[in-house]
């Protein structure tokens, strides 16, 4: 054979090969990138797909030029679109031209919309080589040399699939519509006293409604103040989570695919894939509200929510009120009237009704003409519910918002507060329980309108340098002289600009500032009702617990916000956590406090870290501070919420009272202006005026001190549950409650060593009995139920300083 011959034929062969190549990446599915690697959303066939093949990773259309990177099943079936389980962008969708999901060199997972804006990213780096898959559970897995760096299981958007973990740091949000993916309404999360809930946050107003917000939670099975929050759905459809709820899939065992969902109408439900005739469908197994009606917000404000096994669920306008968005029930009805005189008005009854919660007043012993004539001269009251308990004494509740309405055989009637003329109409043609509302039209898919600048041609470059020069050239111009002309001006106003917030003495930062601080928000410390706390570096290397807040959506809640962190910027005591900065940027409010290095004093008692001298210092720290808040500012600041997670303990154990900077700020003495629309605290720390609806005062923050102190001493919870078991497991009164009975016991048995039984170990090392007796008294004194028998917290510091100066 000819040399050019043969080197021909060799030169023919790799051509072969690499073709060969090239036909396994057009045509056989990607499992993992690799640095440098990328999926494109204008290549339909750009995805990855699981070993198994039952999960697929791309871009899925979720409008007009509107795409996320989603994984959803691979199965598409016959009468549905694609069951997505997870997105990365669900709330900040990408262009159809030019996005991509790259992961790049330094180890970043990067999602990038038009080319050149960052939309999502995964903050992760690494020197070394590392490699994204898709797994066979459904789980998108970024790993350096196998070991885990970052996974999707760990950031849900609605959907929990088998033997995925559920934490106190990941919730479910549910879609706003079939057709709009964006975060919802309802949510599913670890509430800060340990139990799984379900949550409604619209604009208006938020709410828990499951478990029964009118039951206990040992009531439904629940456990709270748990140290451990976890949940998760097993391959069989057996669910369990560490707070007591359990419960198995209808079609219990091996073999169908399951995900647990929260819908839109805000149900959390278990799906099975089934076959129905000769095509698959997702059959619901479980469900956590049996009655759709009791889901909050689903009829929206002034509306009321019936249901028929017939016709479902409908919604309907109570009467003299009308929808406020024809296609959507959630934004609910508004009065078809104005506003009028209390003689120009008269009620409704609505019988077998019921609007849960936002109740102003509550008067026991009133008869129905006293309940309409309270509601009558009150313009908040937009009606109340009637009716009378087991002994025969009857009672009205006042309420200012009508929300939650439904209509399913509860005994006592509502009275809805409407002009006379809309009550006469209404008498003579009864309400009717029907939906006047149809979907008449198919489900659209609305537009997102975006608009991106055309890359420059190279050619229009030098042109466009040449016009750039010449407007940069006048606007120097313009400034010097505008700047000669107005110097003095200019210099005041920008000082005043600068110091707007000029009672704050702490800094303010932009929301970028604090966004890389965190690394994007990764590392939460802790969650509560007001928001997020995040661990984060600042630009002077300063370590930080940085809050976000809830957005605000309104004038006087931003109002309250500048009044209130002036407020925190005055406050000025070792006690107290130090406020470094705030933001008030759009809708972001952020806190930036100082980090304390031992966390808060519930995991310290949890470990049993504290000795007694650090035991009986944190009891005198904290009362100095609460006593500081109440007593020595300029206003009067209650705390509401205090309880060990609130007290936190900085690197020499020294406590530090936390989340007081939003909490309530009145001014000093006024009394009867002290009344909260809702109630605030955490159940068994809270003082029984919440309860009672009484005038609320410092003294709320006095009771709880003493359950505070109660518990650190027992070790017991507020509520009865033992931290430390014993050998039968039972669970026993309050702390409060017990401790009261064990006292009076034991020393009208004429025992001395009481106080040895109530501590029962928990005060680790060698302790004063003497100073634990009169901590005790202290504490029962600060938790009488009598708020008027309590003392006030400087009187609390003299005890404490006069027992410790008689050792």
């Amino acid at each position: 054979m000819p040399a050019p011959f043969h080197l021909l034929h060799h030169h023919h062969n790799y051509i072969t090969i690499f073709f060969f190549f090239l036909l396994l990446l057009l045509f056989f599915p990607i499992h993992s990138l690799t640095p440098g690697s990328s999926v494109s959303v204008e290549n339909t066939d750009d995805i990855i797909t699981s070993p198994n093949s039952l999960f697929t990773a791309g871009f899925h259309k979720v409008g007009d030029n509107a795409y996320c990177f989603a994984i959803w099943f691979s199965d598409h079936l016959p009468t549905t679109s694609r069951t997505i389980v997870w997105m990365a962008n669900r709330d900040e969708p990408v262009n159809g031209k030019h996005s991509k999901l790259s992961l790049q060199k330094d180890g970043n997972l990067v999602l990038t919309d038009a080319g050149r804006y960052i939309i999502w990213s995964t903050q992760t780096r690494s020197n070394n080589s590392m490699n994204l898959q898709l797994h066979d559970t459904g789980n998108l897995i970024l790993q350096e040399q196998g070991t885990l760096v970052w996974q999707s299981f760990d950031h849900p958007t609605d959907t929990l699939l088998p033997n995925q973990p559920f934490t106190k740091n990941t919730q479910l949000v549910a879609s706003t519509s079939p057709t709009n993916y964006s975060s919802g309404f309802y949510k599913l999360f670890f509430d800060t006293d340990s139990i799984l809930r379900l949550h409604y946050d619209s604009l208006e107003t938020t709410t828990i409604f499951w478990p029964d917000p009118s039951l206990r939670p040992w009531e439904v099975g629940r456990y709270q103040y748990l140290y451990s929050q976890r949940a998760s759905l097993d391959s069989q459809g057996r669910f369990n989570s560490t707070d007591g709820l359990g419960f198995v899939s209808a079609d219990f065992g091996y073999g169908p695919q399951r995900m647990m969902k929260i819908d839109m109408d805000g149900n959390l439900r278990l799906y099975s894939l089934v076959k129905h005739g000769t095509s698959m469908e997702w059959k619901v197994q479980w469900q956590a509200v049996s009655h759709s009606c009791r889901i909050h917000g689903v009829c929206g404000q002034n509306s009321l929510c019936t249901y028929s096994q017939d016709s479902g669920r409908t919604c309907t306008c109570l009467h003299g009120y009308k929808m406020v968005n024809s296609k959507d029930w959630s934004y609910g009805c508004e009065p078809d009237f104005k506003v009028c005189k209390p003689e120009d008005k008269d009620f409704v009854e609505l019988r077998y009704v019921e609007f849960y919660s936002y109740d102003i007043r509550y008067h026991r012993n009133y008869t129905l003409d006293a309940c309409k004539n309270n509601c009558l001269h009150d313009c908040a009251c937009q009606g109340f519910q009637f009716g009378y308990d087991d002994d025969g004494t009857y009672y009205c509740y006042i309420k200012t918002i009508l929300y939650n309405g439904y209509q399913m055989g509860f005994y006592n009637p509502m009275y809805i507060k409407l002009p006379k003329t809309l009550v006469s109409s209404f008498q003579q043609k009864p309400i009717k329980y029907k939906s006047s509302f149809h979907c008449s039209n198919p489900i659209t898919v609305t537009p997102i309108i975006r608009s991106y600048e055309n890359r420059p041609d190279n050619k229009m470059i030098p042109f466009l340098l040449i016009i750039g020069c010449v407007i940069g050239f006048i606007e120097i111009i313009c400034i010097l002289f505008f700047w000669i002309k107005t110097h003095r001006t200019s210099v005041r106003t920008n000082q005043s600009y600068y110091y707007s917030p000029a009672v704050t003495p702490f800094r303010k930062f932009t929301y970028s500032e604090l966004k890389k601080a965190t690394s994007n928000f990764r590392h939460e410390i802790g969650r509560g009702a007001a928001g997020v706390v995040y661990k984060g570096r600042l630009a002077d290397n300063r370590i930080s617990a940085i809050k976000k807040l809830k957005s605000i959506s309104n004038h006087q809640n931003e109002d309250e916000f500048q009044a209130e962190i002036s407020t925190i910027g005055r406050l000025n005591h070792k006690n107290l956590t130090e406020t470094w900065g705030y933001c008030a940027e759009g809708q972001h409010r952020l806190i930036v406090y100082e980090y304390m290095e031992n966390g808060s004093l519930a995991e310290n008692l949890r470990l049993r870290k504290l000795n007694w001298d650090t035991l009986l210092d944190v009891v005198k720290g904290t009362v100095k501070g609460l006593a500081y808040l109440h007593e020595e500012c300029l206003e009067w600041v209650l705390h509401c919420d205090v309880k060990p997670h609130n007290i936190l303990l900085d690197g020499n154990y020294n406590p530090k009272v936390a989340d007081f900077g939003l909490s309530r700020v009145l001014d000093r003495g006024d009394v009867k202006n002290s009344r909260f629309s809702t109630t605030r605290g955490t159940r068994g720390y809270m003082a029984p005026e919440w309860v009672f609806k009484l005038p609320i005062t410092s003294k709320v923050d006095v009771f709880s001190y003493g359950v505070v102190v109660l518990e650190m001493i027992t070790g017991r919870g507020p509520g009865g549950k033992k931290e430390r078991m014993d050998e039968d497991g039972e669970t026993e009164a309050g702390v409060v409650e017990w401790v009261r009975n064990r006292v009076s016991e034991l020393e009208g048995n004429g025992s001395e060593s009481w106080v040895e039984d109530v501590a029962n170990g928990t005060i680790s090392g060698v302790f004063d009995r003497g100073m634990v007796e009169k901590l005790i008294r202290i504490a029962l004194l600060c938790a009488e139920d009598d708020m008027e028998v309590r003392p006030s917290k400087s009187q609390v510091v003299n005890m404490l300083l006069d027992q410790v100066n008689s050792r």
